[in-house]
C-alpha cells in the first residue's frame, strides 16, 4: 500500500493480522516515520483497539521505508513553536509509550534501519526487540540543542545508567550488536532473516497460555517500580491467582500426561 497524505490519519499506521499476531507499521516513509502528532494519535487508536481484541496474542511494531523511526517531526515542532503545543505533543507521546506497557499483549519492535531520538525511545518501551544487523540507534536530540528527556526514561530502564547517559549527552550512534550488548534489543540477525526471526519469537509467545502472558506482563512492570518486599508480595499473589486459572490446571495436567496443552484462555 502506498503512503497517503499526512492529513489522512488512518494511513499513518498500517495494521495487518496473521495467526494471532497484529503488525502495526509506521507509514510515513518519506519522513523516516517521524512521530507527528497525527501519527501518535493514530497509534493510540490502533493500540486501544488491539487491547480489546482477544484474538491478538502478540503485537509487532515496524516501519515502512528505509527507517524504523527517526523520532519526532522537528518541522512540525518548529512550525508550532508554542509551549502549549510542545506540552501537548510530549504528553501525547508519553501517553502512547505508557499504553505499550499497559497493553495486555507483548509488543515486539522490528528494527530494520535507524531508530533515533523518540524512535530509540520507542524501541526501549517495547517489551522485546529484534534488530537487523544494519540497524543503528541514537538519542540525537542533543545535536540540535535538545536533551532527549522523554527518551531518557525508557533508555535508562534498559541500559546501564552510565551507558544511557553517554548516549544522551553525546548523540553518538551505536550499532545493532552494541545495542544488544547494552540490553536495548534482544536479538540481532541479518536483514534478510529479520522477518523470520520476529515470526519465530512471536510464535513462541503465541504457543503459551494467554492468561499467563497477560498476568505476567502486568506483574513484571508493576514490580519493577516497587521495593523488594512489595515486589515479592505482588509476585506471590500473582502466582497464586495464576495457579487458580483454568489454563494453569490444563498446563500442569498436560505436563504430567506428557501431552501438548490446549489453552482455554481463562
Amino acid at each position: 500500500m502506498s503512503a497517503l497524505p499526512d492529513q489522512v490519519d488512518t494511513a499513518m499506521v498500517l495494521r495487518s493480522d496473521d495467526n494471532g499476531v497484529a503488525t502495526l507499521r509506521l507509514n510515513r516513509p518519506a519522513q523516516f516515520n517521524a512521530l507527528s502528532q497525527a501519527m501518535l494519535e493514530a497509534l493510540i487508536a490502533e493500540v486501544d483497539a488491539i487491547a480489546a481484541d482477544d484474538s491478538v496474542r502478540v503485537v509487532v511494531l515496524a516501519g515502512e521505508g528505509k527507517a524504523f523511526c527517526a523520532g519526532h517531526d522537528l518541522k512540525e515542532m518548529r512550525g508550532n513553536h508554542t509551549l502549549a503545543f510542545q506540552q501537548a505533543l510530549f504528553r501525547l507521546c508519553s501517553k502512547f509509550m505508557m499504553k505499550l506497557v499497559e497493553l495486555p499483549q507483548p509488543v515486539i519492535a522490528r528494527i530494520h534501519g535507524i531508530a533515533t531520538a523518540a524512535g530509540c525511545q520507542l524501541v526501549s518501551m517495547c517489551d522485546l526487540a529484534v534488530a537487523a544487523d544494519v540497524s543503528r540507534f541514537a538519542v540525537s536530540g542533543i545535536n540540535v540543542g535538545l536533551f532527549c528527556a522523554t527518551p531518557s526514561v525508557g533508555l535508562s530502564r534498559n541500559l546501564g545508567r552510565k551507558e544511557a547517559f553517554e548516549m544522551l549527552v553525546t548523540g553518538d550512534f551505536i550499532d545493532a550488536a552494541e545495542a544488544q550488548r547494552r540490553g536495548l534489543v534482544n536479538r540481532v540477525v541479518p536483514l534478510e532473516q529479520l522477518d523470520a526471526e520476529v515470526q519465530k519469537l512471536a510464535a513462541s509467545i503465541c504457543a503459551k497460555s494467554p492468561v499467563a502472558v497477560r498476568m505476567g506482563k502486568q506483574m513484571f512492570y508493576k514490580q519493577l517500580e516497587m521495593g523488594l518486599d512489595a515486589a515479592y508480595q505482588l509476585a506471590a499473589e500473582t502466582m497464586a491467582c495464576n495457579m487458580m486459572a483454568e489454563d494453569a490446571a490444563e498446563g500442569i495436567d498436560a505436563f504430567i500426561a506428557k501431552r501438548k496443552p490446549e489453552w482455554i484462555g481463562r
